[in-house]
């Protein structure tokens, strides 16, 4: 394949384990990957265990958190993606956040503060012809708050609305813009959480659509998180407080 006709994909937060399912996937499909997080010493572990072709990886420092080094980071990027993805999350109990705000701070941070401050530098750089999609990661728990997990929802929540603004910001400009708006996932994020077994999702199954994201702004994978999606938008208030 011809190294020019390659198009990059930089997945931002590529630790998380529907980040390290877009990585191989995103390489079946034929694009070059940028895998950025703190954690590079996992990443590599992974891409050693799976046998991927590091030929078409690059993996990079990034804190979400730090947002002054931001703008450094994408300057110095290999090559501009056509794609990227936010992919970066920090998960604290509810009654943790509501009495360490350390912990809901850095919710806020990861979730959404981080992701509008690096997208803004990504989507400002007028010089990349090559931005074609962002794709962020979000959660049903932003769809409605309650009482067993508002704080993080409501990072969430406010990320949801940024990737809505940040689509209409870029229709011009022929740059998509998706939210998945997905529900429990077994990952390590989710460790040690009671939460209901027949509605888990695989961080493959995730991926497959991230990675085949299409036209649609909204995208909830698995037809019981859909129906239960609707369903959270048009409880009443009276019956949503009544949810565990």
């Amino acid at each position: 394949m011809n190294q020019s006709t390659i198009k990059t994909v930089l997945i931002l937060g590529a630790n998380s384990d529907v980040a390290k399912q877009c990585i191989k996937q995103y390489l079946a499909k034929g694009f070059s990957v940028i895998a950025a997080s703190r954690n590079m010493t996992s990443l590599e572990d992974f891409i050693d265990t799976s046998n991927l072709d590091r030929n078409r990886i690059n993996v990079l420092y990034f804190d979400a958190a730090n947002f002054d080094s931001h703008q450094k980071f994408y300057a110095d990027l290999p090559v501009k993606p056509h794609i990227v993805v936010y992919a970066a999350g920090f998960l604290v109990d509810n009654q943790k956040a509501l009495t360490d705000f350390k912990g809901a701070m850095q919710m806020m941070e990861v979730n959404y503060m981080g992701g509008v401050s690096i997208l803004n530098h990504i989507v400002m750089d007028q010089n990349n012809k090559n931005l074609e999609r962002i794709i962020g990661l979000s959660s049903l728990s932003g769809v409605r708050g309650r009482k067993s997990n508002f704080v993080y929802g409501s990072t969430k929540a406010a990320f949801t609305q940024y990737l809505a603004g940040l689509r209409q910001e870029l229709s011009s400009r022929k740059i998509i813009v998706n939210a998945l708006v997905i529900g429990y996932i077994r990952t390590k994020i989710n460790e040690g959480l009671e939460l209901n077994e027949s509605l888990m999702m695989e961080p493959d199954y995730v991926a497959r659509y991230v990675v085949n994201a299409g036209n649609t702004f909204t995208i909830v994978p698995n037809f019981k998180w859909k129906i239960i999606y609707h369903i959270l938008r048009l409880l009443p208030e009276g019956l949503v407080a009544k949810l565990p």
